[in-house]
């Protein structure tokens, strides 16, 4: 006996709907543990007075965390518009893909949600030079009051810093920049 189409239809569909929903959850426990990891690595490198350029490893940990908060988006947001040209044909079925593309679409109506918590990661990325900064400049066994005698990281060790910071935060905005315009591509694609 031969499977009716519409059986695949319907166990596609109903899996890639739970797939969304499971990504979704994703991107928030990955974003939330990036935060927690960089923290901790942050203050640990602070306390410790590790050597500079170890400083980046907090940098590093954000790095990997946005990285997998914006693949979960892309991939929700593929499924979406698959399930959106192939499922949602106007005669009765699901239409959730075409109203999220409307909230969407309205600045007002998605109420300043940012699915990739670029400024977060933004902020984030700026603390984690200023912290890279500080351990250049303070060696941590000084004495209480001679902070203000001390030079900071020389000129081309601060460009080197603030570079590879920059790398970072240009790529989040680059991924946001993405996002924006990602369903209208993938419609396109699809179609």
């Amino acid at each position: 006996m031969t499977p009716d189409r519409s059986d695949f239809a319907l166990e596609e569909y109903r899996a890639l709907r739970a797939t969304i929903r499971d990504r979704g959850t994703t991107r928030v426990v990955v974003m939330t543990i990036t935060f927690v990891v960089w923290a901790g690595l942050a203050l640990a490198a602070a306390a410790l007075h590790v050597f500079p350029p170890l400083a980046l490893v907090p940098l590093l940990a954000l790095a990997a965390g946005f990285e997998g908060v914006f693949a979960l988006h892309v991939g929700v947001e593929r499924i979406g518009r698959y399930l959106q040209t192939r499922y949602e044909t106007g005669d009765g079925l699901p239409a959730w893909e075409h109203t999220a593309m409307k909230f969407g679409a309205e600045r007002r109506a998605s109420g300043g949600i940012d699915p990739l918590f670029t400024w977060p990661f933004v902020l984030a990325g700026v603390l984690n030079l200023l912290i890279t900064v500080v351990l250049h400049t303070y060696p941590g066994d000084l004495e209480p009051g001679t902070l203000m005698h001390l030079e900071g990281p020389s000129p081309a060790a601060f460009a080197v810093f603030a570079l590879i910071h920059a790398v970072f935060v240009s790529r989040v905005l680059s991924a946001r920049r993405f996002a924006r315009t990602q369903r209208e591509r993938d419609l396109q694609l699809l179609a």
